[in-house]
C-alpha cells in the first residue's frame, strides 16, 4: 500500500483523462512534502509574458489568460487506499467535489483515479526521494520544500466573486478587478547557492526572481 512518505518529493504529469478530454500538454508540478504540498498547473499554449514586470503592466486580455492556469496548496491526507488533498490556497474557485482519490503503481508510473469526480493522472517522480522535508507558514500562504526544491503559496487578497472558474468570475470586470483576480501566487523553484530561484509561477513576472522571506517568517 503506498503511504505519505513514498510520494514525498517532485512530480510531473503526463496524462489526464477526465470529462471525456485528454490531455497531454499542460505543464503539471506537484511538491510533495511530509503533508503539505503545493500544485501547478499551467496551459501549454499560454502567451508570452516577457515584457511583463510587475502586475500594473498585466492588461485585461493578459488576466484572462493567465486566469485559464490552476494552483493550490494545502495538506494531503491518507485514508487507507484514498488520498484527499485538502486545499487551502487555490488559483481557482472551490469546485463541485473534493480532490480524493486512489494510487496505484503500473511500474514506476504513479496512476490516480478519482473517487468523487471521475478522471485518471499518470505521474512521474521528478529525480529521487527528497530530503529534507519541510513546511513553514508565511503571511497569508505557506512555503513548502522537498530536497533542492520548493514550492511558495499565496492567497490573492480579494473575495472571488461568483463563477465556476476564475474565467467566469473574470467576466465584465474592468482591469484593475481582473489584475486583483489573478493575484494569486503559487510559485515553484530551486534551491541553490544564490537563493530561492523561482522558475515558474502563475505571476509571471516572478519567474526568474528570489523568493525573499525573512528569518523570522521561514526557520529552514
Amino acid at each position: 500500500m503506498i503511504g505519505l512518505s513514498d510520494l514525498a518529493g517532485v512530480w510531473t504529469r503526463s496524462l489526464l483523462l477526465a470529462e471525456g478530454r485528454r490531455d497531454e500538454t499542460t505543464r503539471v508540478v506537484w511538491l510533495q512534502g511530509a503533508s503539505w504540498f503545493a500544485d501547478l498547473r499551467q496551459p501549454a499554449d499560454l502567451p508570452d509574458f516577457s515584457h511583463i514586470r510587475r502586475l500594473a503592466d498585466l492588461t485585461a486580455d493578459d488576466c484572462r489568460a493567465l486566469a485559464r492556469q490552476q494552483g493550490f496548496a494545502g495538506v494531503l491526507v491518507a485514508r487507507g487506499d484514498t488520498f484527499e488533498w485538502q486545499r487551502t490556497i487555490d488559483f481557482q474557485p472551490p469546485g463541485p467535489t473534493r480532490d480524493i482519490g486512489r494510487l496505484a503503481w503500473d511500474g514506476d508510473v504513479l496512476v490516480e483515479h478519482g473517487v468523487e469526480a471521475e478522471y485518471l493522472e499518470h505521474w512521474h517522480r521528478s529525480g529521487g526521494v527528497a530530503s529534507p522535508l519541510t513546511a513553514a507558514s508565511v503571511p497569508n500562504g505557506r512555503l513548502v520544500r522537498a530536497g533542492g526544491h520548493f514550492m511558495f503559496a499565496r492567497r490573492r487578497r480579494t473575495a472571488l466573486p461568483p463563477g465556476a472558474t476564475l474565467a467566469e468570475a473574470a467576466e465584465g470586470l474592468g482591469p484593475a478587478a481582473l489584475r486583483a483576480l489573478v493575484n494569486c501566487e503559487i510559485s515553484f523553484g530551486d534551491v541553490t547557492a544564490d537563493g530561492w530561484m523561482i522558475r515558474r509561477s502563475t505571476l509571471p513576472w516572478r519567474v526568474g526572481a528570489v523568493l525573499k522571506l525573512s528569518r523570522k517568517q521561514v526557520l529552514f
